[in-house]
């Protein structure tokens, strides 16, 4: 599968060079600072690797995580892994709203196959502080399967404020028992890249 990563990324990254052109313009129009947002995540056997998007948000938006905790649509119980997403995120800027609503925010992680560091399909690559809530025997299978750019929770339940921490590390989970070459294709096809 490593080959057709390399293959595919390649391939998509040539194609997409005018798009990211037409993107890196559009972002440094709406507001100062980088045009790729790139953060720490942990991946495949929790090993770190610097992730890359295109910047969707205000400058020093991961700093006010603290400040919107309380409308965090994931599960707030201590007990249970911590995930952060919020509904109507103030911190997105207007770029960022359609650049996320398209997933054209993605296309950097392209970079991230082209190193090895993801596949096209896996489970997201985590940020550091979601992934240290995952370190229990009980949910750390998830990091047996590949990062990836699109997986199965993706395709199944991406946007579904019901779907709860234990159900998409749960899907995780599934994914890294039942990986194979079929299957991947299948979460391809269903993706809307």
């Amino acid at each position: 599968i490593k080959i057709l990563d390399i293959i595919f990324s390649s391939f998509a990254i040539i194609c997409c060079l005018p798009i990211f052109t037409i993107i890196a313009i559009a972002i440094k129009l709406e507001s100062k600072g980088p045009i790729f947002y790139c953060s720490y995540r942990a991946g495949k056997g929790f090993r770190i690797f610097k992730f890359y998007k295109f910047r969707t948000m205000i400058l020093d938006a991961d700093k006010k995580i603290q400040d919107l905790k309380d409308l965090n649509l994931y599960s707030k119980d201590e007990k249970s892994p911590l995930f952060f997403k919020i509904q109507d995120d103030p911190r997105v800027t207007k770029v960022g709203a359609f650049l996320r609503k398209t997933s054209l925010d993605e296309l950097p992680q392209l970079f991230n196959v082209l190193k090895g560091d993801m596949s096209i399909v896996g489970n997201r690559p985590l940020p550091l502080y979601e992934a240290s809530s995952l370190t229990t025997d009980a949910w750390a299978e998830r990091f047996m399967a590949p990062a990836g750019i699109t997986g199965l929770w993706q395709v199944s339940k991406r946007g579904k404020e019901d779907m709860s921490n234990e159900e998409r590390i749960l899907l995780d989970i599934e994914y890294a028992r039942t990986r194979n070459l079929k299957g991947d294709i299948i979460i391809m096809l269903k993706t809307n890249f």
